[in-house]
């Protein structure tokens, strides 16, 4: 791992000042939950936010691919770990920042991976940051438990797909949130339709919503129907989600920047 001892963390902690967590949560994998924190990471810098993303899906990275962040881009030694850089000045880390190469496996055991999220929040000098987007992996297992029980996670958004399995293993993240006493600031349906060119009509691929029933569970008053976008793909596997435009997310980015006024006026 990169850094120094954890008795160092509170130290470095001190240089940092970050208005807010968020997470990014899904318990369902493959709903497209990395693409939208870098596309809420993206729409945040656009409004004048200074952003960073934690990338706590440590076993399967792929932030730094959507920002076209080479492998190897972390920097760090006793003092603390130096965030990568993208080109519109959002902060990185990830796991897939330390390895050689952005294909190599991280076979870790779970503490390890509790670890390096650990480093990742106290051992980073983020400086000065509007919001802290997390990228957690699917599941709610010791990720999910590490970020909320370290972090002072403001709220989560919740991610989850048409199929009603989707929304079934989403409704797991969404007890366990409960539980932790972490509010849900909004649900995104991913993959919600396909918006034909030629007549404007809504085909639903996946089948019919279920992205409201989450909604309910979670008490949650904002839902952000996400459409099936080709040129998001090709843009992320380019590494370059940075020019994407993507307005149906503008209530989502309107609700976390009202969250930072809000606590700005605390």
């Amino acid at each position: 791992m990169l850094g120094g001892s954890h008795a160092q963390a509170p130290k470095l902690a001190g240089f940092n000042r970050i208005g807010q967590v968020i997470a990014v949560v899904s318990g369902k994998g493959g709903v497209g939950k990395s693409s939208l924190t870098a596309l809420l990471a993206v729409a945040l810098g656009r409004q004048g936010q200074k952003v960073g993303v934690l990338d706590a899906d440590i076993t399967g990275p792929s932030i730094p691919k959507l920002f076209g962040l080479p492998a190897g881009g972390l920097r760090g030694n006793e003092a603390g770990i130096l965030p990568a850089i993208t080109r519109t000045g959002i902060r990185v880390v990830s796991a897939n920042l330390m390895l050689p190469e952005e294909d190599a496996a991280v076979a870790w055991r779970g503490p390890l991976i509790t670890g390096l999220i650990q480093q990742f929040w106290g051992q980073v000098l983020w400086g000065k940051l509007d919001t802290l987007l997390v990228d957690l992996p699917p599941g709610t297992s010791d990720p999910l438990l590490t970020v909320v029980r370290q972090m002072p996670l403001r709220g989560a958004v919740l991610v989850t797909s048409p199929q009603q399995l989707a929304a079934l293993v989403v409704r797991k993240a969404v007890n366990l949130l409960k539980t932790l006493n972490v509010p849900v600031l909004g649900v995104v349906e991913n993959l919600a339709y396909y918006p034909c060119p030629q007549s404007g009509e809504h085909h639903e691929v996946f089948g019919p919503s279920h992205a409201y029933e989450v909604a309910v569970a979670a008490g949650c008053d904002l839902l952000v129907r996400l459409p099936i976008d080709p040129s998001l793909t090709q843009l992320g596997d380019a590494g370059r989600i940075e020019e994407a435009e993507l307005p149906e997310l503008a209530p989502l980015v309107a609700r976390l920047l009202g969250v930072v006024t809000q606590r700005a006026q605390a």
